[in-house]
């Protein structure tokens, strides 16, 4: 019997994605919505298994699948889960910008901390944000499982 979990999230490499810049022209994404309470998600898990069985039933999956995450309200936050085409049913979006990246890891209880270090990262690129991303690379399973929790957050500039 094989006690090994499940990998359901692949292990995270930050390099790629640490203090570098990103240019996106028409990225595309299906959105969708999770409900929170005081940005904490109630229903991020069935939100994804959801969309993660049509994305797959559609042979849209990328190789490494980046979920964004718009915490534009208290009370729940818009999310962007990449795709490699449009799948037809499903609310499509794209997003197109620059953006600073940055990555972070530690518990989630950081987040404050983390927002305001990226503000003084762009601010020290001379740059203003316009919007805000962020990359919750890891389900939480997959995060104990690994030893790490990276956030990476995008700054639309």
């Amino acid at each position: 019997m094989n006690d090994t979990p499940k990998e359901c999230c692949p292990k995270f490499d930050p390099a790629p994605w640490d203090e570098v810049t990103l240019s996106w022209e028409g990225k595309r994404f299906v959105k969708d919505h999770v409900t929170s309470f005081f940005h904490i998600p109630l229903n991020f898990g069935a939100v994804m298994t959801r969309n993660s069985k049509l994305i797959e039933a559609a042979g849209a999956k990328p190789p490494i699948m980046v979920i964004l995450s718009d915490e534009n309200s208290l009370w729940g936050s818009d999310v962007y889960i990449e795709v490699t085409k449009d799948i037809p049913g499903v609310r499509m979006a794209t997003i197109s910008g620059t953006f600073l990246s940055k990555v972070f890891e530690g518990p989630y209880s950081n987040m404050r901390k983390w927002i305001e270090a990226m503000k003084a990262f762009v601010q020290g690129k001379g740059k203003v944000i316009r919007k805000v991303y962020f990359f919750y690379t890891t389900c939480p399973k997959c995060a104990k499982k690994y030893g790490k929790n990276y956030v990476v957050i995008l700054a639309e500039v």
